[in-house]
């Protein structure tokens, strides 16, 4: 997980911003970036921080609890770390490839304001449009990079936790549990209930579904 860090701190990139979002497939709820710069080989704390991420890949491979666990240590030992995300409305203006794009962009300028990284590492076959400075794509960095890695996990915490308090705000829909993916038991409450502010119209399961709001 740290081979493609290594390879690009060897060439002289001091600062490696990993950027990744989640939430691309649900049909409700925000997408959510963050980017992390974690500490290089010429940082004191470097050894240590590798030993304390030892099991972080892609959160999609990891546990709830380590999760959980992994976003509380890192935010601890990054050099810097951002997030931010594109709410429901914006992405059925924009369309959901934008939306996402534009929240890893937001996430990166953020991070700016802390540390200045030397190259974004994003997940995907895709760089993000409009920023400037070398970047490189990672077709499933998450599970690839360790600094992809980590801003995965922290989105998905943040966009989990999201969820659960849009389930409280709008009950009946099981955000949850499902955290607004298209699973038969969302998809019933759709149609049982319509749809609500958090929903994606411009989804196709959501499109000509009577909304509540």
């Amino acid at each position: 997980m740290w081979d493609l860090e290594e390879g690009f701190w060897r060439e002289g990139d001091r600062h490696l911003a990993g950027v990744d979002e989640v939430g691309r497939g649900p049909l409700a709820g925000p997408v959510v970036a963050a980017a992390v710069v974690l500490p290089g080989p010429d940082h004191p704390n470097h050894a240590a921080v590798r030993r304390r991420l030892v099991g972080l890949t892609d959160s999609k491979q990891l546990t709830a609890r380590d999760r959980e666990r992994f976003a509380e240590i890192l935010p601890q030992v990054a050099l810097g770390w951002a997030i931010a995300q594109v709410e429901a409305l914006e992405i059925d203006s924009l369309n959901i490839l934008r939306a996402s794009q534009q929240a890893m962009a937001l996430a990166v300028r953020r991070l700016r304001r802390t540390v200045k990284p030397d190259r974004l590492l994003v997940d995907g076959h895709l760089t993000i449009p409009g920023l400037r400075g070398p970047q490189t794509a990672l077709v499933k960095g998450d599970g690839r990079s360790m600094s992809i890695a980590a801003a995965s996990v922290i989105a998905k915490v943040h966009r989990d936790a999201l969820m659960v308090r849009l389930d409280g705000r709008y009950p009946g829909y099981g955000f949850a549990s499902h955290m607004g993916y298209p699973t038969a038991q969302h998809r019933e409450a759709i149609a049982r209930l319509g749809l609500c502010p958090e929903h994606r119209r411009s989804f196709k399961p959501c499109q000509a579904v009577v909304s509540v709001g």
